[in-house]
């Protein structure tokens, strides 16, 4: 089991170049990350490629056993992980933040390791005889976010794994040092070469392994612009892609729906990670006759849910990583307000203070195609846009290029199921918003990616269908 002191010593770098980590809650020094060159890529994926053969080889049961030694080690050293995380990422150590993240590591890590994956018979009749099998494809590279960076790692990660790849991982800038953390503990237990990562800068590590011949298969959770990147990068290789992209999720609130009895699953919905989830509700429609009842009960929670430094037990929500992102929210949320919308609670951050805190901020009465609305904020502020009509509210909800995921909040669950169906999203919720399951499989409709994560269509992501006829 690692402290957090012993596993920051493990991860710290003895030589090469280097650049400084810092709390974003507190702007304090945490350590120094690796920056690591093309050539050490080159290194790790030949170090992937050459341990691949011997790891596809095993039976599954004994790749399997090797994934739930390494979600043992995880749970070993969860609060040691925890804390790093809470320090580096800004999120807190309790409620849906950096202790549940962890927690979802080892629950991702176990599930992958325990699905089965049969030989499927496609025909078996007086016509003929067909099945499916599913083979490694060979060195998966995994690209993952500063949001989620732990636990999306993990979604990466562990399903190539189970079928039998190996993996190059290059971790987000400024959440270096958690996955490093992470993959360190993983390595522990699995054998050598086959886990690898490599730290250093989108534009040239990130860049150089999409563009990698001896790459087979792209992960990658990020932002559109980047994923249409990868896709150009990686086209000339035919390398298969799966793409978690950006989102600017919708919530329709129905009029039959109870606003204080909702109230509390929206708020989470909104803002679970301070806002900065890929699948997180970003805009809100809620009906007329509903509406300020909705905004009044979100208000209540919202006001009552404390925010702060991370390693403090009782904040549950914390800063934006980055200065980056602080900016993002604030330029939209003060485009909003002069727009006219109305500020019910928060707009008004301390730009002078140390770290990266914007205050959690509902925007009512604000026009549908104001950009607080139309651009993803990826923070803590929501629009909630009036509607009286549901047509145009379905309407404003799939206008946008982006579909990651949306919700419909109704008291009448056959009424909520028909608009659902109206929806244009990967995944749509009923009463909730954002909950994942590591056997329903997740991913984006339109602009917000393609291919699928989680249970039996996530493992059939990383491998290659194998029609055996005859």
């Amino acid at each position: 089991m690692e402290t957090y002191e012993s596993l920051l010593a493990a991860i710290t770098p003895k030589s090469g170049n280097t650049q400084d980590v810092f709390d974003p809650a507190t702007g304090e020094l945490i350590g120094t990350a690796p920056v690591q060159d093309v050539a050490a890529l080159n290194a790790a994926i030949d170090k992937a490629a050459a341990a691949q053969v011997a790891w596809a080889a095993l039976p599954d049961a004994e790749r399997s056993a090797y994934l739930h030694k390494a979600a043992d080690a995880i749970e070993a050293s969860a609060e040691a992980l925890a804390e790093l995380l809470s320090r580096e990422q800004g999120k807190p150590l309790n409620g849906p933040n950096a202790r549940f993240e962890v927690g979802g590591c080892v629950a991702w890590t176990r599930t992958p390791a325990d699905t089965p994956m049969p030989v499927e018979v496609l025909v078996d009749d007086d016509s003929g005889y067909a099945e499916m099998h599913y083979r490694p494809i060979g060195v998966v590279g995994a690209i993952s976010p500063w949001n989620w960076p732990m636990m999306i790692s993990i979604w990466q990660i562990v399903p190539a794994l189970r079928m039998g790849n190996t993996v190059v991982m290059k971790p987000a800038e400024t959440t270096t040092l958690s996955v490093l953390a992470l993959i360190t503990v993983m390595n522990q237990v699995l054998p050598e070469g086959v886990l690898n990562i490599v730290p250093g800068p989108g534009s040239t590590i990130g860049d150089a392994l999409t563009r990698s011949p001896k790459i087979g298969k792209i992960m990658f959770t990020g932002s559109t612009p980047v994923g249409k990147r990868i896709i150009e990068a990686s086209a000339p290789n035919v390398t298969r892609l799966t793409l978690e992209l950006g989102g600017n999720d919708a919530g329709i609130v129905l009029p039959d729906a109870d606003p204080a009895a909702i109230a509390e699953d929206l708020f989470w919905g909104a803002f679970i990670n301070t806002g900065q989830t890929c699948a997180a509700l970003k805009r809100l429609y809620v009906h007329d006759s509903i509406y300020d009842a909705v905004v009044d009960e979100l208000a209540k929670v919202a006001a009552g849910v404390p925010m702060g430094v991370g390693l403090d037990e009782q904040n549950v929500l914390g800063p934006l990583q980055n200065r980056a992102q602080f900016d993002v929210v604030d330029k939209l949320v003060e485009s909003a307000k002069a727009s006219g919308a109305r500020v019910v609670l928060g707009g008004n951050p301390d730009r002078e203070a140390v770290g990266n805190f914007y205050p959690t901020t509902l925007i009512a009465d604000i026009d549908p195609h104001q950009e607080l609305v139309l651009e993803e904020q990826f923070g803590p502020a929501l629009p909630i846009i009036r509607y009286t009509d549901l047509d145009e509210a379905v309407r404003l909800a799939n206008e946008l290029e982006v579909g990651l995921g949306s919700s419909v909040w109704s008291s009448d669950r056959s009424q909520a199921l028909a608009v659902a169906a109206r929806l244009q999203a990967g995944t749509t919720w009923i009463n909730s918003h954002g909950g994942l399951h590591p056997m329903i499989p997740f991913g984006g409709a339109k602009h917000s990616g393609y291919g699928r994560e989680f249970g039996v269509e996530g493992l059939k992501a990383v491998a290659e269908p194998h029609v055996i006829s005859g």
